[in-house]
C-alpha cells in the first residue's frame, strides 16, 4: 500500500485542466426553446422515443440531448418511458411491420394534444428500404406525421431545431 502511495505522490496530477465546452448557436436555441416551452406548456415538454426499426444512429443522436452538454432537460424538454404522459411521440426509423400495430397502439396511448416526429431519412421517407414485404416504410405511412427532422442521422443542434420549430407553430 505503501509503495502505490508513494507513487501517487511522486506522480501528481496528470489530467488535463477542465474547459468548459460551450456553443453559442446552442445556447440560443436553447433559450428560445426554453422560452417557447415555458409559455406554451408551462414549462416541461415530454417525449416518448419510438424505435420502429432503425439501425440506432439516430438513437445514438437522440441520447446524446441528455449528455451534459446538450442537457436538454435544462430546457424543459425531457423523455418518458410511458406514452400516457408524453406530447410528442419522436419516431426514428422505417416502419417494420411487426412495429406498426405497436406504434399505433403507442399513439393511442398518447393523450390529446399529441404530435408525431419523424426523425431522419428512414422516418422521413424509407430510406434505402422502402415499403417492402417487412416495411411500411416512412411513419407517415402509418401515422400522420406533424413534423420531419431529416438527415442520417441528424445531429443533436438539428434535433432541437426540429422541436423548436414543431411547437413554435
Amino acid at each position: 500500500m505503501n509503495k502505490i502511495l508513494s507513487k501517487i505522490a511522486r506522480t501528481g496530477i496528470v489530467t488535463e485542466t477542465f474547459k468548459p465546452l460551450t456553443d453559442p448557436e446552442l445556447d440560443r436555441l436553447g433559450a428560445e426553446l426554453k422560452a417557447t416551452i415555458d409559455g406554451r406548456f408551462a414549462g416541461s415538454l415530454a417525449i416518448r422515443q419510438v424505435d420502429a426499426g432503425s439501425c440506432n444512429a439516430c438513437e445514438l443522436e437522440i441520447a446524446a440531448l441528455g449528455n451534459p452538454f446538450y442537457d436538454v432537460e435544462r430546457y424543459g424538454v425531457h423523455f418518458v418511458a410511458s406514452p400516457r404522459h408524453a406530447d410528442v411521440l419522436m419516431v426514428t426509423g422505417p416502419v417494420s411491420r411487426h412495429m406498426q400495430a405497436a406504434l399505433r397502439a403507442t399513439w393511442e396511448a398518447t393523450p390529446e394534444p399529441k404530435w408525431v416526429v419523424a426523425v431522419g431519412t428512414c422516418a422521413a421517407g424509407g430510406g434505402e428500404f422502402g415499403v417492402n414485404y417487412a416495411s411500411c416504410g416512412a411513419v407517415g405511412n402509418v401515422l400522420a406525421v406533424d413534423a420531419v427532422i431529416p438527415g442520417c442521422p441528424p445531429t443533436p443542434e438539428d434535433l432541437v431545431r426540429g422541436l423548436l420549430s414543431l411547437i413554435s407553430r
